[in-house]
């Protein structure tokens, strides 16, 4: 019976692996061992970045809002709280479009969160 070896499957994968590692510097993309530990790191790093960025994204929407809200003296805590009480249910990412592409609509909301905040002190 022949003797069986893997030559031809290590290949492929090695081969697999450096087209991956490309462009790294150095043993990076030369270096199997070094290139393996680094693809890996990377995996790594891509699934934590893809769950980070909603985060960052979500933050850029809250910095967007309270840079408009600024313009009309108000808080954004205070105004989320406001249509909360308003039950006018619209997403961060909507709001801060809002805010750039439709200044009208958002001056109207700013200015239903103000009457609702001061009916809310009035009581």
């Amino acid at each position: 019976m022949p003797r069986a070896t893997y030559a031809v499957a290590r290949h492929q994968r090695k081969n697999r692996l450096m087209k991956s590692v490309k462009g790294y510097r150095g043993g990076r993309s030369k270096l199997l061992r070094t290139a393996k530990e680094t693809y890996a790191r990377a995996l790594r790093y891509a699934f934590e970045g893809r769950r980070d960025k909603k985060g960052d994204f979500r933050r850029l929407w809250i910095t967007r809002i309270t840079a408009a809200l600024r313009g009309y003296d108000m808080l954004y805590s205070r105004f989320i709280h406001a249509l909360k009480n308003l039950n006018i249910q619209i997403n961060r990412k909507e709001l801060s479009e809002m805010a750039i592409a439709d200044t009208q609509g958002f001056a109207k909301l700013v200015e239903l969160a103000k009457q609702n905040l001061a009916t809310a002190v009035a009581k």
